[in-house]
């Protein structure tokens, strides 16, 4: 099978307790087919700027949003295939474009001892991403969110999807995804987070459900919820930005991916200019 490296939907979110989650998902067995990966775990190591730029954009509801960040499913060996992903959101569409590369890569280039790992075969979207992290000159990561995932697929439309998460967590320290995927509850009272990826009208049978259920659409946002709840108050103190401005490399040494005794995120963004001339 191909793999898919763009994505355009509509994704709405519901969350529910346990017991909803239980009886929910039994009827939903009647209609749709668990994936073959069954229950998973993503790890996606979502970056941004010192002062959190991107994500308290995004809070804004803007009209136009996006994200980057790296996806992992499962913890990653050096030779593993990872994802360097964007995430946009205009007028209510969601458009993801990704890109498979090994994660020896990815950490090198975070290290500054690489370049910017595109990948030959989608040099479109290479692009792309190259544009977007030149457009944040201090971009770097800055915290893991991991969950444990139930996929369901419909056979009479391939573009309707419904995902279940659960144990939605983060870690803002030693965020080298080959650590693990453990961290700290993201909203505890949150038992399960229900994802609706569909370009067109949900079928009858599902609005249905959700009318029984009495679900309705929420706004969760597993990074902004992370960041309202427990990183906004972590923030550098403005004095420390502009001291730091221009020369991002601590953020790249408290991370865990910094190289040697090199400036880490400079090096990273002098390999992004040599890359982005030759992709």
């Amino acid at each position: 099978m191909k793999l898919k490296k763009a994505f355009e939907r509509k994704e709405t979110k519901y969350t529910m307790d346990e017991p909803t989650f239980r009886a929910f998902q039994a009827e939903l067995a009647e209609w749709l087919q668990v994936d073959e990966y069954g229950m998973h775990t993503i790890m996606s190591l979502y970056f941004d700027t010192p002062d959190f730029q991107m994500i308290r954009h995004s809070m804004e509801k803007p009209a136009y949003k996006e994200k980057f960040r790296i996806r992992s499913y499962g913890v990653p060996t050096m030779a593993d295939t990872v994802f360097l992903e964007s995430k946009k959101k205009i007028a209510g569409i969601v458009y993801k474009r990704r890109i498979p590369v090994k994660y020896q890569s990815c950490c090198e280039w975070l290290a500054g001892t690489g370049d910017f790992p595109g990948n030959t075969e989608a040099p479109q979207i290479t692009r792309e991403l190259q544009w977007l992290l030149a457009q944040y000159p201090q971009i770097a990561p800055q915290v893991m969110i991991a969950y444990d995932r139930l996929s369901y697929f419909y056979e009479a439309d391939p573009g309707f999807r419904v995902t279940f998460d659960q144990r939605i967590r983060y870690r803002r320290e030693n965020l080298d995804l080959q650590a693990g995927s453990a961290g700290s509850p993201v909203a505890p009272e949150t038992a399960v987070l229900m994802e609706v990826k569909a370009l067109g009208a949900y079928p009858l049978w599902f609005a249905q459900l959700l009318t029984k259920y009495r679900l309705h659409k929420s706004s969760f946002s597993k990074f902004a919820l992370t960041y309202r709840r427990h990183l906004a108050n972590q923030q550098a103190p403005i004095d420390r930005l502009k001291a730091e401005k221009g020369t991002a490399g601590s953020v790249f040494a408290e991370t865990g991916f910094a190289a040697g005794t090199k400036t880490a995120a400079g090096s990273r963004r002098a390999s992004y200019v040599r890359s982005s001339r030759t992709v």
